[in-house]
């Protein structure tokens, strides 16, 4: 079993990542193998809407976005990460997803999906916010996070949402970290 974990924190080591850090180690405890891929390393542009990919399927664009399409294909569970900005996800991940729109013109205009449609995935949303808010108070990256899940074929499975990380630094909570852990592993044996 394969896994693709996405970093969209533009820091490193802090609320977001190391909550990732221990979804891994719940992923691997279950023996599944683990790629991460942290957004703030590439160079990729954002989506233009040049419909392109309406026609053909992919996007045109070759940068680092060029590499990932296939690891969504071949990952069996695809846990995201991302601070929460304004309410929603990073410019970086929002960036990501709307580069997916391959996906999503492959699937729902060509009716021929880039994205293997009969390969059962599972995915995962983890989202830390700095204020003290309600679990609605995530709905806008939700809601992003939900149609991202449909374009790429994938059981939207879980969330772990974070709330007063201004407050509260993750790395000090051992329920936190637990959580994370224990999430990953449940991911992997459903």
């Amino acid at each position: 079993m394969k896994a693709l974990v996405i970093l969209g924190s533009p820091r490193i080591k802090m609320n977001t990542d190391i909550l990732l850090s221990e979804v891994i180690k719940g992923l691997k405890s279950q023996g599944v193998e683990v790629e991460k891929i942290e957004l703030g390393g590439l160079k990729f542009e954002p989506c233009i809407s040049c419909n392109s990919c309406g026609k053909t399927g992919h996007c045109y664009k070759k940068d680092d976005m060029t590499g990932i399409y296939d690891k969504f294909n071949h990952a069996d569970i695809i846990v995201i990460g991302s601070p929460m900005y304004f309410n929603s996800v990073t410019a970086i991940m929002k960036a990501m997803i709307d580069r997916c729109q391959s996906f999503w013109s492959s699937k729902y205009v060509l009716n021929k999906s880039s994205i293997d449609k009969n390969k059962r995935r599972k995915g995962m949303f983890v989202c830390v916010g700095g204020a003290k808010q309600p679990e609605e108070g995530f709905i806008g990256a939700t809601v992003v996070m939900d149609l991202f899940f449909k374009a790429i074929n994938t059981e939207y499975s879980y969330n772990m949402l974070v709330d007063n990380t201004d407050e509260v630094f993750v790395g000090d909570s051992k329920e936190l970290l637990q959580t994370a852990y224990e999430m990953g592993a449940k991911l992997a044996q459903d």
